[in-house]
C-alpha cells in the first residue's frame, strides 16, 4: 500500500484504481515554516495592538508595562512584519520551477532565516543555562519561560525553515538530475 522513496520525501502512497496518491513532504516542510511564522507574527500583532497576555515573560516587565513607540514600532510592528516575509519566504520554498537568481534568492533567505533562528535561540539558551550576567535583570520568571518556551520555539522555526530549504534543494537537484537524463 505505501511506498517509500530512499530520500524520504515521498510520506506515504494509497491505491486507488491503481493510481497513487502520495504526499510529498517537501511541500508540507515549507508549509510548516510558513504557518510557524504566521502563528509568531500574529502573537506579535496580538501585542503591538495592546494584548498583554505573554508580554511580560517574553520582553520583559519594564517594556510591556511602559511601551515605549520604538519597542512598539520596531520590537512588536516590525517583528510581525518580518514574520510575514518569512512566511512567504517559506511559501516559495514550496514551490518548484524556481530556477536561476530566483532559486538562488529564496534558498539563501530561507538558509539565513533558519540560521538566525537557531543562532538566536540556541546561544539566549546557553547564555541563561551558563547564568551569564544579561543586560539588565531577567526574573525568574522570564528566564523560566524564556528556557521552556520561547527559546525552543526559535530553535523549532530554524529546524522547520531548514528542512524546508533542504526539500527545496534537494527538489531542485532532483530536477536537473531528471533533466539531464537522456530519454530513449
Amino acid at each position: 500500500m505505501g511506498e517509500h522513496r530512499p530520500d524520504g520525501e515521498n510520506f506515504g502512497a494509497t491505491q486507488n484504481g491503481g493510481k497513487g496518491v502520495r504526499i510529498r513532504v517537501s511541500r508540507w516542510r515549507g508549509s510548516f515554516a510558513a504557518g510557524w511564522a504566521v502563528i509568531f507574527a500574529g502573537l506579535h500583532f496580538f501585542w503591538a495592538l495592546g494584548g498583554e497576555v505573554g508580554l511580560d515573560v517574553s520582553s520583559g516587565e519594564r517594556l510591556a508595562n511602559e511601551r515605549p513607540a520604538w519597542f512598539v514600532a520596531g520590537g512588536l510592528w516590525g517583528v510581525g512584519l518580518l514574520c510575514l516575509i518569512g512566511a512567504v519566504v517559506a511559501l516559495g520554498l514550496r514551490r518548484r520551477g524556481v530556477r536561476g537568481r530566483r532559486w538562488h534568492l529564496l534558498r539563501l533567505l530561507g538558509l539565513a532565516i533558519c540560521v538566525l533562528l537557531l543562532f538566536r535561540g540556541v546561544l539566549i539558551e546557553a547564555l541563561l543555562v551558563l547564568g551569564v550576567p544579561a543586560v539588565g535583570e531577567v526574573s525568574a520568571a522570564q528566564k523560566f519561560w524564556t528556557l521552556a518556551v520561547w527559546n525552543p520555539w526559535f530553535i523549532l522555526g530554524g529546524v522547520l525553515f531548514g528542512l524546508a530549504v533542504r526539500s527545496f534543494s534537494r527538489g531542485m537537484v532532483d530536477r536537473v538530475g531528471a533533466d539531464t537524463v537522456a530519454t530513449p
